[in-house]
């Protein structure tokens, strides 16, 4: 058994196309990672001023003052070192951007003018212990994920695709099939095409956090993702967890995501008999949800959110629900996954084991 997965793995990984995907999700990781670190601006309200690694340096030095425990006299503090200079003319000092902490305190603490709101820590997040620092880096690596992981589901049902349906034209499966049996050649398939996506899903996530801690280092993985600059305020995670945890979820989605792909796609490939239906159908399967007439708001939605699409684009999974034990609803995805990769799994190698070899 263990030279036929070697051996299936082998024909995964030797395709051209699945090459071309692979380097191309490699590839747009790195742009992406790049540019985002590239466009980062920062003006520490005095003199010094920046893009790109500057701006990250400078972020780092404010935030390395005002670290910690967010409490009300920081809040008053922040609010006066960085008051506006200069006349806003009607603009909404919530929109002001000189720096990411500068522009977390302000959407929060600021009234149009830029002075005190009025609101208190208490009031902006109730009992919660909230602790600051740069985050702004990790949250970043986090949204560019999103965009990653949802180009890897699709280079992993191009990669599975053929597993099964690609057999059907061709020798290798008389031949292989005539030695070991349907039943052993089926299994090996299966199993092939979810460590090849258990693979591609470990190089690329690890590939991407590896490349942000050589941009941002260590520096706000401790730190809570409820006190964000304002790109990342609305409609991110309204819990109050830390920019680690936080990648800790994401990366396990994107493992539940690709290989409930995974089973999908060795299931329709095991149905169908071309490999471009099967990725296509597969590719359908997984944007169905995005057709459907349910809002995040919907209680249907707590059922909807566990599709694989949504376990890449993980903001609004992630957003349902906090449990009492502190643990977010998202975690349901690991029975999720699972259903979906032993019924692919087991429907697929009884629909091959069926197959005639004409």
């Amino acid at each position: 058994m263990k030279k036929l997965i070697q051996f299936e793995l082998r024909k995964i990984f030797s395709k051209r196309l699945t090459q071309i995907a692979l380097l191309f999700v490699l590839f747009f990781s790195a742009i992406l990672g790049f540019s985002s670190y590239q466009n980062k601006y920062a003006f520490d309200g005095v003199s010094k001023e920046g893009t790109g690694k500057t701006a990250v340096e400078i972020d780092k030095e404010i935030a390395a003052k005002y670290e910690g425990v967010l409490t009300d006299e920081k809040v008053q503090q922040m609010m006066n070192d960085f008051a506006a200079q200069t006349n806003l003319h009607g603009m909404n000092a919530a929109y002001l951007y000189h720096n990411a902490l500068q522009s977390a305190v302000f959407t929060r603490f600021s009234d149009m003018n830029g002075n005190w709101n009025g609101v208190r820590v208490s009031d902006a997040f109730g009992g919660e212990e909230v602790r600051i620092g740069y985050v702004d880096g990790w949250l970043t690596t986090s949204q560019n994920m999103v965009k990653i992981f949802f180009i890897l589901s699709l280079v992993i049902a191009i990669m599975t695709a053929p597993v099964f349906c690609g057999e059907y034209g061709g020798v290798d499966n008389i031949i292989l099939t005539s030695r070991y049996g349907r039943t052993k050649c089926g299994a090996a398939k299966v199993g092939a095409g979810l460590i090849a996506a258990f693979i591609v899903t470990l190089a690329v996530a690890a590939v991407n956090i590896l490349f942000a801690f050589v941009l941002y280092g260590r520096d706000g993985l401790n730190c809570s993702v409820l006190f964000a600059p304002m790109p990342f305020d609305n409609g991110y995670i309204p819990f109050n967890i830390t920019c680690g945890t936080l990648l800790k979820y994401q990366v396990l989605l994107a493992f539940t995501g690709t290989l409930s792909v995974a089973g999908i796609t060795l299931l329709i490939s095991a149905i169908s008999r071309n490999q471009m239906v099967a990725l296509v159908a597969s590719a359908a399967v997984y944007f169905f949800p995005a057709v459907l007439p349910i809002s995040e708001s919907n209680p249907l939605f707590r059922f909807i959110g566990l599709l694989p699409m949504y376990h890449a684009q993980f903001v609004s999974l992630m957003s349902i629900e906090q449990m009492d034990n502190g643990i977010l609803y998202a975690i349901w995805v690991i029975p999720t996954a699972f259903i979906f990769i032993e019924t692919g799994a087991f429907a697929s190698r009884r629909f091959f084991a069926n197959h005639q070899v004409t």
